[in-house]
């Protein structure tokens, strides 16, 4: 599901329950991230997959990238995968006027 920044900012807020999931590649994801992210680089092909299958599919995930193409990308996948909460961040980390830190 696409989610507009503040849409996205006020229901990960509000949920006890959240992953945030960061698809950015190794040198962007070391440039800033949104607190608490997790990574998992969507270019990394079969790892990428790897990785998901790993994670809770009970949790909700707010994914983001730069610009939200990559992340509507792995929301995708993830749907396919038994993800049921998956939430996509429009515009990407670089639209974000949220809290970034460093990794």
């Amino acid at each position: 599901m696409d989610l507009s920044q503040n849409e996205w900012q006020q229901k990960l807020a509000a949920d006890t329950n959240a992953v945030v999931l960061d698809v950015r590649t190794d040198e962007e994801y070391q440039n800033g991230i949104i607190p608490n992210a997790i990574h998992n680089d969507i270019y990394k092909g079969q790892g990428f997959i790897y990785r998901l299958d790993e994670l809770d599919k009970t949790k909700n995930y707010y994914v983001y990238c730069m610009a939200g193409a990559r992340s509507a990308q792995a929301c995708s996948i993830m749907k396919q995968m038994g993800f049921e909460n998956v939430y996509n961040l429009v515009g990407g980390i670089m639209n974000w006027e949220g809290e970034i830190v460093n990794p």
